[in-house]
């Protein structure tokens, strides 16, 4: 039976400054209770992949000259893309998303957590601790030990001086009452800006939304990667870029680059960012998730961009925020959640918890895609370089702050029936099926992920 629209649902529309009469075009229905906490994380989740999907049927209207189609969001659909991460399978191989030392530990005066997925964050953080690079095997017990030792704040600000990543454990009134924390609850969930004048984009008719359109995609992890992997399933050309000496785990690759390909150039070689020269000026689309600052000696500020190319979509993504003092922070979901008080809230006396799945990065990677979405269809409508930009610190202030449940029940959610398999260059792939529809729309990729890094770095076509 479906339910009518949840607020979480409007809010998100209305931050994208879309025609609210849309919104009658959506409904709800499935089987709940894939997403169990203590806050409403399967509304975020119902309104990310809502807003999203509607974005894209309104595209999908624009290339197509047919009214908006109806959007039905399936609550099994939703929780297992959430999920997606957990849930890839190769050969039926599973793969752990955290390594050994990104976990919560106790410090002297309460809880930190740290994350080192990466080689050179896990270096970072045992050279800040004082732990010898070669004690992996009693690495937790010499981390354990030193962390015990120290005050959360100074764990934090030693490893984040070293330029490693560990967040010391606050609760919610702790972090709306930080200078950070402050700053983030006067941001709206996301900002759609006009940076430049350009004529209106012309379409030609396609079945797909994004067909016919090249995003580069410079982003990591999980947040950004989700976004450019629906921008694929609705018929965009994505080609991620990544610096060839910064490790990429494969086996998160089999999970968000589905429909995409990879390749990596080094921006800082001549012929490397010649050939990025060459990408960028055939780019419709730019999406970037590295740390605010980062990026700009290369020319990808909104400025620079719209100057350079007008008529762009760019949106970027940040862990913190592109304000304050903690903007230049690299951070990651789970740092997040530690930060403004969600592990406190989803926790119990004796520990800090987490949310069932990585819901600040899947929801800000699915609001991400809706906003350039819309973007290109205001385009259609009155031209100009758009910008997108999020954060997950304003995802988290929405879930805490802004979100209520929407009525509902667990009534026999199984991801087993939102999963499906095929054959991929690293063997027999599982993987969730896409949460994002419309009537009328794609119900998978058209690819499945490659090997990371070993695509040509040209355009399709080109």
């Amino acid at each position: 039976m479906d339910s009518p629209i949840p607020t979480g649902t409007a809010q998100a529309w209305a931050a994208l400054g879309a025609d609210p009469s849309l919104l009658d075009r959506v409904a709800y229905g499935g089987p709940s209770g894939g997403l169990p906490a203590r806050l409403p994380v399967m509304e975020l989740a119902r309104a990310t992949v809502a807003v999203c999907s509607l974005a894209a049927g309104e595209l999908a209207s624009v290339r197509t000259g047919r009214p908006v189609p109806r959007v039905r969001v399936d609550d099994e659909a939703v929780a297992t893309a959430f999920l997606s991460d957990r849930l890839v399978r190769v050969d039926g191989q599973a793969w752990s998303t955290f390594a050994p030392l990104s976990r919560f530990w106790r410090a002297a005066d309460g809880w930190v957590r740290t994350h080192a997925n990466y080689p050179h964050h896990q270096a970072r953080l045992l050279a800040a601790l004082g732990v010898p690079e070669d004690a992996s095997e009693d690495a937790v017990d010499a981390v354990a030990g030193a962390i015990a030792g120290r005050t959360a704040l100074e764990v934090e600000e030693t490893v984040y001086a070293a330029g490693g990543l560990a967040v010391a454990a606050r609760g919610p009134e702790e972090w709306a009452t930080s200078e950070q924390g402050n700053l983030v609850a006067r941001q709206p969930l996301l900002t759609m800006a006009r940076v430049g004048d350009a004529p209106d984009r012309v379409f030609a008719d396609a079945a797909l939304p994004c067909a016919g359109l090249r995003v580069l995609d410079l982003t990591r992890v999980l947040a950004g990667p989700v976004a450019t992997r629906t921008l694929a399933l609705l018929g965009a050309d994505v080609l991620r870029i990544d610096a060839p000496q910064l490790p990429e785990s494969q086996e998160a690759h089999n999970d968000t680059g589905m429909g995409k390909r990879s390749t990596t150039l080094d921006l800082d070689d001549s012929t490397g960012r010649r050939v990025f020269e060459e990408l960028l000026d055939e780019a419709d689309v730019v999406v970037t998730g590295y740390r605010p600052g980062a990026l700009d000696r290369f020319g990808l500020t909104p400025e620079a961009l719209a100057g350079r190319r007008p008529g762009l979509v760019i949106a970027q993504l940040s862990a913190w925020g592109r304000y304050g003092p903690w903007h230049e922070r690299r951070g990651f979901d789970s740092l997040v959640q530690v930060a403004t008080g969600i592990a406190e809230l989803e926790g119990s006396p004796d520990s800090p918890g987490t949310l069932p799945a990585q819901a600040l990065d899947h929801g800000t990677g699915y609001l991400l895609a809706a906003g350039v979405l819309h973007a290109l269809t205001e385009q259609h409508r009155t031209g100009g370089t758009r910008l997108v930009r999020l954060a997950l610190t304003q995802t988290a202030h929405w879930l805490i702050h802004d979100l209520t449940p929407a009525p509902g029940k667990d009534d026999g959610f199984d991801a087993g029936r939102r999963l499906t398999e095929t054959d991929s260059p690293m063997g027999r792939l599982r993987h969730a099926l896409p949460a994002v529809s419309y009537e009328g729309g794609p119900v998978n990729w058209a690819r499945p992920p490659g090997l990371w890094g070993t695509d040509a770095p040209v355009w399709v076509g080109a």
